[in-house]
């Protein structure tokens, strides 16, 4: 069985935040699961692989295109990781799926902290165990949930 990462982010390809985001977690002895990087060698699924025209597929195309065996994989990589975390995290501003890996990722009853960017208010963000201002009460909401693994580490140590 893999080692799964811990936390899950969940955002937008287009979040120039969700990079430093997952660095920052990592620093601070977190194991993270990035979708940009799930794998070694892997940098992600786009759906430009499948078809540099994807931006203008009629609906049919999208429905065949979610069969593609490059969605299949880049699907079933995403969902096994958000299955087997122990939190989510949605960084936002994001867009419609890291919104549904939140939602599925909460209603299996794991915690959701939500990093806010000062979108507009959305009442369904009452589902999150923690609303974040900023990075630093993002680290200490989740010390709190779930220590990092460094921490972890040194009480197994003893210091």
């Amino acid at each position: 069985m893999p080692d799964w990462p811990d936390i899950y982010v969940a955002s937008s390809w287009r979040n120039s935040y969700q990079p430093a985001v997952v660095n920052m977690l990592r620093l601070n002895g977190y194991s993270v699961y990035d979708f940009h990087n799930p794998g070694s060698g892997d940098h992600g699924f786009h759906w430009s692989d499948i078809d540099p025209s994807w931006e203008k597929w009629p609906v049919g195309d999208f429905i065949r295109g979610l069969e593609h065996p490059l969605a299949r994989k880049g699907y079933d990589t995403d969902k096994a990781a958000l299955d087997n975390c122990k939190v989510v995290v949605l960084v936002l501003p994001c867009g419609r799926s890291a919104h549904l890996e939140f939602g599925c990722a909460v209603g299996q009853g794991k915690p959701g902290f939500i990093l806010l960017d000062g979108s507009e208010p959305e009442l369904m963000y009452k589902m999150a165990t923690e609303l974040c201002t900023g990075f630093f009460g993002l680290v200490r909401s989740l010390k709190r949930t779930l220590p990092s693994r460094s921490s972890h580490e040194r009480k197994q140590q003893g210091s």
